[in-house]
């Protein structure tokens, strides 16, 4: 993949964010709306049907209106609860023009999406996570190119997401969302209560976790790793930002392309690094049980803990947020916050890792360019980000004054950032085969098994294609 540039705004999303690791099926329901809304069935090239006449708080959908009573598909591996908050951005928009969105939440996201592609039975919509798996993708020829509405949309953002979407130079793919990975989960109560504070180096990170060990009772750390055929990944970003921190951006674009090596010395150490912090029997898993026991504990359920004082601290990006109850109260003062992860070198200028969701079409009808038009809007990522918090758009056209919860400006702020040296996800950026399969695979039996640096090295080396 081409390296990533080193400062684009707000980043984007990540795989695998629901509370249960289940295949979440929902339809969107019929929405009452006040304004009168009218539609006929008359297409256009455009995405505009041209034919409605769509009144009242409808009108602003007058750009898509044309094609009442179409259904249009869309697969992704976003489950509930965040997938019923994706819903209910397109909601207006469906109960006005009259397109039904079906969608398709599935923790298999990644195993299904080419067997369902190759095999003839591809949703009209995929919401992909990672570049690698785009370009495998598109490798299949069956890939619709975005209409031109679509493709003018992209101005809102930094032309750095038109590359993330695009392969071999073509522009496939729109960018949805972003989100914040450089974080630490934390209980400000419970750290005000031991009479911790927020480290600020890394140095200052390890002495705090040898200090809670020391401590007794809660364990520093607990993490999960387990989530279906995608566990492995929230490894994946724990090396990441290791070697982003220690290294900087050029090392980690180098590793990314395969200029540097999984073996190579720098790598190795960084895995080192992690196994010194997350492979650390003294620091982790707590409430879980031992180190092993983070290959076996889903992603969702590892911050749980922090709750109970059994841990202290969960590295996790800001999607995490979906996963608190309800009940819990989320901010400096609260239940849970986050604090950014420092850099393992102090020299490297505040490193921020992000992730990205990117809407790809496998149908050309007029009914499927009008919602891709609209999912790919200022206005579209605008009302997504009134529907729930723990969302953030890279689409500059959004209104700042949105964003109310103090986790989303955390990482607007972090994101946005020009002294920031940003990346975006590694594991994402690698070829399919080896971000999305041997290195979640490799990395789970480093933990599961033990597994030597080395051998877990070379397994990935040998999974890169020729």
């Amino acid at each position: 993949m081409t390296p990533t540039p080193t400062v684009p705004p707000p980043s984007a999303a990540r795989r695998r964010r629901g509370r249960r690791p289940l295949a979440a099926v929902a339809l969107l329901a019929a929405v009452t709306l006040t304004a009168a809304c009218t539609n006929s069935n008359s297409g256009g090239s455009g995405g505009s049907g041209g034919g409605a006449t769509l009144s009242g708080d409808c009108a602003k959908f007058q750009p898509y209106a044309g094609f009442a009573g179409r259904t249009v598909t869309v697969f992704a591996p976003i489950l509930s609860p965040e997938s019923d908050n994706l819903e209910k951005s397109w909601a207006e928009f469906s109960g006005c023009t009259g397109i039904r969105i079906s969608y398709e939440g599935s923790n298999d996201f990644e195993s299904q999406l080419p067997v369902r592609v190759t095999g003839g039975n591809a949703p009209d919509f995929a919401i992909i996570p990672q570049p690698g798996l785009l370009a495998r993708i598109v490798k299949t020829g069956k890939v619709v190119k975005p209409p031109q509405q679509t493709v003018a949309n992209q101005e809102k953002w930094s032309p750095v997401w038109k590359n993330y979407g695009s392969v071999d130079g073509t522009f496939y793919a729109a960018p949805m969302s972003a989100n914040m990975k450089s974080l630490v989960w934390y209980s400000p109560k419970a750290f005000k209560q031991a009479g911790y504070t927020v480290p600020k180096t890394w140095a200052e990170l390890t002495a705090l976790s040898d200090r809670i060990a020391r401590a007794g009772g809660g364990k520093p750390w607990c993490g999960g790793i387990a989530s279906g055929t995608a566990t492995g990944w929230p490894a994946t970003d724990w090396l990441e930002e290791v070697v982003l921190g220690s290294y900087g951006g050029e090392v980690y674009d180098q590793w990314v392309t395969h200029k540097v090596k999984f073996s190579d010395p720098k790598i190795t150490a960084a895995m080192k690094t992690v196994a010194d912090w997350m492979q650390n029997p003294s620091w982790v898993n707590g409430g879980f049980g031992d180190v092993k026991s983070i290959a076996t504990t889903t992603f969702q359920d590892a911050g749980t803990p922090i709750l109970s004082g059994k841990c202290f601290m969960l590295q996790q990006a800001s999607f995490y947020k979906a996963q608190w109850p309800k009940e819990v109260r989320i901010g400096p003062e609260g239940d849970v916050f986050a604090f950014q992860l420092p850099a393992v070198d102090a020299s490297v200028p505040n490193p921020v890792e992000g992730g990205g969701e990117f809407l790809t079409a496998f149908a050309d009808r007029p009914e499927v360019r009008a919602v891709q038009n609209y999912l790919s809007s200022t206005e579209w990522a605008g009302n997504r980000v009134r529907t729930a918090t723990g969302w953030v758009s890279a689409n500059q056209g959004v209104d700042k004054s949105l964003y109310t919860d103090p986790i989303d400006r955390l990482s607007a702020d972090a994101l946005t950032d020009p002294a920031a040296t940003f990346r975006f996800d590694g594991s994402d950026l690698m070829p399919a085969a080896v971000g999305a399969g041997q290195e979640w695979k490799s990395l789970t039996a480093w933990f599961a098994e033990g597994q030597s640096i080395q051998k877990t090295a070379a397994d990935i080396d040998a999974a890169w294609p020729q």
